[in-house]
């Protein structure tokens, strides 16, 4: 049963498109299921750029490049690669953790070309008053920017940058690389200005629609693949998934982001809850799903991986798991010198845990 909705997702995928050729963002949701056939693939947020005790200059120098704290504790890439794109909306150099967009560039291409997945999230400034992502002092700033409002010239300008940005993934033979994009996550909570009390769920779809429209509709783009991704939960039912859902003809990827931020009881009832009903909804819509972001912050639990996470994914037909970033002081992923590392490498050696070598050969 719980393998039954990738063979059920190739199937319909393949057979749709059987009289013509698939696009590239197509290719990429046949190869996530026939993949998740055989396990959930792991995955880490900005692994190549820096880990919990070391930091890259992003000078070019050889000594820093292909390091990673998954590398060096198991001897395996992650097969999937997280990156932002926070920042380029500003035409910035840097991202807003401080990574240029030039490395980003070349380290996402190099995963696709060593035969990895890669992913994209943006987290904008908040374009009506100027702070962070994070800036949830007006109420009125997805209103502002969807058309007729007084930011939405502005709002074009930035949609544009990201586009611009996309269009360079290029393999060196020129062809695209396919992308899972997950724009305006976390979307049920309320920290970032897109966010359930910050919009009406009206203006939550403009916004979405919108950005989907110019990247597919305008801009051509047919390499990404469009994962919705609320966070942890713990009660949903359909109707109130469905308040904020783009549409099935919208999304092709349903993910959660789910962390444990209180006791470990009350994180495993809410994922396992959500979990129930974003599996049943996935399948019933044909739909990959994943878990796009968890983690344990700076893993307080040598253990969690294997003794919590592992035993709650295991029930679920998941795609793919992304740890967070490792950051000197906020990590969610493994390190070498870390108590945990032990317990990350029984969790390589799990048999339906992909890394990169499993999804590459």
């Amino acid at each position: 049963m719980i393998w039954a909705l990738a063979g059920c997702i190739v199937a319909a995928c393949t057979t749709a498109k059987k009289e013509k050729e698939l696009t590239k963002s197509e290719m990429l949701r046949e190869r996530m299921a026939a993949l998740q056939v055989k396990g959930y693939m792991m995955g880490h947020q900005d692994d190549p750029f820096y880990g919990v005790t070391w930091e890259g200059t992003y000078s070019g120098d050889s000594a820093e490049m292909g390091r990673s704290d998954v590398l060096e504790t198991c001897g395996d890439y992650p097969a999937v690669m997280g990156f932002d794109l926070g920042g380029i909306e500003m035409a910035d150099e840097k991202n807003l953790d401080s990574v240029p967009f030039a490395r980003i560039h070349d380290e996402l291409i190099a995963h696709h070309e060593r035969g990895g997945i890669v992913t994209l999230s943006w987290h904008p400034r908040n374009p009506l008053t100027g702070g962070t992502a994070w800036d949830v002092s007006d109420t009125t700033v997805v209103k502002s920017i969807l058309p007729e409002g007084s930011q939405h010239e502005k709002f074009k300008t930035w949609m544009q940058r990201v586009a611009d940005f996309i269009g360079t993934l290029k393999t060196n033979d020129g062809q695209p690389v396919p992308v899972i994009f997950r724009p305006w996550h976390e979307n049920n909570g309320s920290w970032f200005w897109w966010g359930q009390k910050l919009c009406s769920d009206e203006e939550f779809h403009g916004l979405w629609n919108m950005l989907q429209d110019y990247l597919v509709e305008e801009r051509g783009f047919t390499n990404l693949l469009w994962s919705y991704s609320p966070n942890l939960d713990g009660g949903w039912n359909e109707e109130r998934f469905l308040q904020r859902y783009p549409g099935n003809e919208r999304v092709t990827l349903i993910g959660e982001d789910a962390y444990q931020w209180g006791t470990e009881e009350d994180f495993k009832t809410a994922l396992k809850a959500d979990l129930d009903f974003i599996s049943a909804f996935a399948g019933k819509n044909n739909k990959l799903m994943a878990m796009t972001e968890c983690g344990l912050q700076n893993m307080t639990d040598s253990t969690w991986w294997t003794r919590v996470l592992k035993p709650i994914m295991d029930q679920y037909p998941i795609s793919y798991f992304l740890l967070w970033r490792n950051y000197k002081k906020e990590y969610f992923g493994p390190s070498p010198e870390l108590p945990c590392a032990t317990d990350f490498r029984q969790l390589y050696e799990a048999d339906n845990t992909l890394f990169l070598k499993d999804i590459s050969q």
